[in-house]
């Protein structure tokens, strides 16, 4: 497949590091490396630099930003715990691009092996055949001393009719437990929900879907128990300490407020 505005921001990119003495590579992860690119595809782009010039590096990137298109709004990604990115829109054609900028040594820690588009001399390719890419897994003991407690939290919401503050929790939880556990298990990597219609199977897409709310007590309530229940068949009980008295209690509270409401009704 064709894609005229991809090839031509990379260019225009390639260009620019190539013709500034600052930058010593640029690098590019996620779909490129895969060969899996679209039209919908973002760009992710590693701007590599020398390591003295890091504080003006850093103060500079908007302006960086700006000299390699046309740059419609910019923000930083501490919200994703990655303060080196610079999340892009560029234009005319919208064209979603991040730009994370990284010292050639920050190289060694990576969760994928990037592909050059570009470098200065042969230091980057040396770094990355020396040293090897680790992408991080969740904890399922994490995932488990917490979801019983989310579990509540759900359950005295919905007492309170706080039905979009449920909704958002359901879905928080399908994004950090349900979606990883249903990759992993597929023999995939777990980023969230990303791509499950891809690469999980239509059974569990169908119990996924049974996770998803409308604004309504029962639909809260159905979604709630759906997402436990995926759970419990996702999690892999020899990985952890099950907190069953905290699983019993939480559910058992769950199911009290909903007979609660529908006595009352």
């Amino acid at each position: 497949m064709k894609l005229p505005v991809h090839e031509q921001f990379v260019k225009q990119a390639i260009r620019y590091v190539s013709q500034d003495h600052r930058f010593t590579g640029l690098l590019a992860g996620g779909s490129m490396i895969r060969s899996t690119m679209d039209e919908f595809s973002d760009l992710d782009l590693i701007v590599v630099y020398h390591s003295e010039l890091r504080s003006k590096i850093m103060n500079q990137r908007f302006k960086i930003a700006e000299e390699m298109g046309d740059l419609l709004s910019a923000f930083t990604g501490e919200h994703v715990g990655e303060p080196r990115l610079l999340i892009c829109l560029y234009g005319p054609a919208p064209l979603h691009v991040d730009l994370k900028f990284v010292q050639q040594e920050e190289l060694i820690s990576r969760i994928e092996n990037p592909l050059i588009l570009w470098e200065r001399g042969s230091d980057i390719s040396t770094i990355l055949s020396e040293s090897t890419p680790s992408f991080p897994y969740p904890d399922p003991q994490w995932m488990e001393d917490r979801f019983w407690v989310w579990v509540h939290y759900g359950a005295v919401k919905l007492g309170r009719g706080e039905l979009f503050e449920i909704i958002d929790l359901i879905t928080f939880m399908r994004s950090a437990v349900l979606g990883p556990l249903a990759l992993i298990r597929s023999g995939h990597l777990p980023q969230g929900v990303r791509k499950l219609e891809t690469y999980t199977s239509a059974e569990v897409i169908s119990e996924l879907k049974g996770t998803i709310p409308i604004h309504s007590f029962e639909s809260c309530y159905r979604a709630l128990k759906n997402t436990i229940k995926l759970y419990q068949n996702l999690r892999d009980v020899q990985k952890i300490v099950p907190k069953k008295e905290a699983e019993r209690v939480s559910t058992e509270y769950l199911d009290g407020v909903f007979a609660s409401q529908t006595l009352q009704d």
